[in-house]
């Protein structure tokens, strides 16, 4: 299993997102948090509220593409963390929801 990490304007945006790769079937699970997010964009200093979003998957290479195909930001943080210690439970859920047609 990967986190994809992204993130994104506003919570709509992300809910968005996730609602989208959750209907491909890309993604098992997403979580959705707030976030202030301090960056140098443009030669300026900015200090801003953004929404984090997690996204559980074993397909990260077509989740992060369809999260740039979505994102509004000209170029968005994507990232995946590997995830190396899951409970085998969860892991087959993960695995059975995203083989399900």
């Amino acid at each position: 299993m990967n986190l994809v990490y992204t993130t994104c304007s506003s919570e709509k945006e992300a809910a968005t997102i996730a609602k989208t790769l959750l209907e491909q079937k890309l993604i098992g699970c997403a979580n959705i948090l707030p976030s202030r997010s301090l960056y140098r964009w443009k030669g300026k200093i900015h200090d801003e509220k953004e929404t984090v979003l997690l996204c559980k998957t074993n397909q990260k290479e077509n989740v992060m593409k369809e999260i740039k195909k979505l994102h509004s930001y000209e170029f968005p943080i994507i990232f995946t963390i590997p995830v190396k210690d899951i409970d085998p439970k969860y892991s087959a859920w993960l695995e059975n929801t995203l083989d399900e047609q």
